[in-house]
């Protein structure tokens, strides 16, 4: 059943850092290794206040927090060659591409308003291809006199498309960024950069897990067609690593037999994708290839306090098969991670998933995967 639709918008403003690119980890890349020069060791506590602010406001935070011995500016000045210099490698964020090319593709007007520097924005998106002339109107911070939490940015952007800041539908990550574009009457989505944090994101319009999740016919925009039965097919990617024991609740309280696997040395892969259920398949070294059904996140119901990946083979297997070497080829999406009310509501959302799964894998699109060397041991 189609949503009802939240308000009529006719163009879309971005962030950049965080929303489209996934900077955050290229920045406590730089700071890992800029901070050891000083003795001390960036232990991303600053992450959560950095986020979204301007670089100087960014910079000031760091130097005050850790007792740096030297102005904000020659922080900055330190800072820049070494982040210039990993720019090339910072990559879009789930579902960017998809959006970009979809509101360009139906005649959406586009503009990026973020906080960084013009020539900084510039230099990011020139490394992901068709981004550039995408957009209407692109707005770097150095453009206005004041940034994000201020909604200058966002009027400013609105102007520059000639259209009303009220018809505006902004795509946010952080909390500066969201006040930001309430501030300047427009219509919010929250997509917080910190998943764990999303209940701070009140102001926002919606507040979802990642940009797969964006229903743009919401906002009176042209919907996606790309959900086949309900999945979105993802570009195809893999994990692997022996069977350990979970937290035991799989089979004793869900009666779901998952089969976990050490999420050490994927930290990197596990960050690149957003918490939620996805299927593919499975290869188990000394049985075969099936279907699988996976979740991804802190499972809210249980509150980890580590983001985990939790299989479910959809085959009944006579005995457990810790310790043997699996590996996942992940091929769709269904759905972001949820809380539920009840144990019996998340049981009954699980067996959902499962039949979502194993009916999308029977189709030609997902099923081709079957044979992925990847799954029978062949290294990538």
């Amino acid at each position: 059943m189609a949503s009802p639709v939240k308000k009529f918008v006719s163009a879309v403003i971005l962030d950049l850092d965080g929303t489209l690119i996934n900077t955050d980890g290229i920045v406590s890349d730089v700071l890992k290794v800029c901070l050891i020069k000083y003795g001390k060791q960036w232990d991303g506590r600053e992450a959560t206040r950095i986020v979204g602010k301007t670089p100087l406001e960014a910079a000031t935070a760091v130097v005050e927090d850790y007792g740096l011995p030297c102005s904000t500016e020659e922080f900055i000045t330190e800072l820049t060659p070494m982040f210039s210099a990993q720019m090339c490698k910072i990559k879009a964020l789930p579902g960017a591409n998809r959006l970009i090319k979809h509101l360009r593709g139906h005649n959406v007007p586009m503009a990026l308003a973020s906080n960084s520097p013009r020539a900084n924005v510039e230099s990011k998106i020139s490394h992901h291809q068709g981004w550039k002339e995408s957009f209407s109107v692109i707005i770097g911070g150095d453009e206005v006199k004041t940034g994000k939490p201020s909604p200058e940015i966002f009027l400013e952007a609105a102007r520059r498309l000639n259209i009303d800041p009220s018809s505006c539908l902004v795509i946010e990550d952080s909390l500066p960024g969201v006040t930001g574009g309430k501030a300047a009457g427009m219509a919010v989505v929250a997509v917080p950069s910190f998943p764990k944090q999303s209940h701070l994101y009140t102001s926002a319009d919606e507040v979802m897990n990642s940009l797969l999740d964006l229903r743009p016919e919401k906002w009176g925009l042209p919907a996606f067609e790309d959900w086949i039965e309900d999945t979105l097919p993802v570009e195809p990617w893999h994990i692997g690593g022996p069977v350990i024991k979970g937290f035991g609740r799989g089979s004793k309280v869900l009666g779901v037999p998952t089969a976990n696997i050490s999420t050490e040395g994927y930290s990197t892969v596990l960050s690149q994708h957003p918490s939620g259920v996805y299927f593919g398949w499975a290869g188990l070294s000394t049985r075969g290839v099936y279907k699988m059904v996976m979740s991804i996140g802190w499972n809210p119901y249980f509150n980890n306090t580590e983001k985990t990946i939790e299989p479910w083979l959809l085959h009944e297997f006579e005995e457990d098969f810790y310790g043997e070497e699996l590996r996942l080829v992940i091929v769709g999406y269904i759905r972001p991670e949820a809380n539920f009310p009840s144990l019996e509501s998340l049981i009954a959302k699980i067996h959902e998933d499962r039949r979502i799964a194993e009916r999308a894998l029977d189709l030609p699109l997902y099923s081709k995967y079957r044979d992925d060397p990847y799954l029978r041991g062949s290294s990538l």
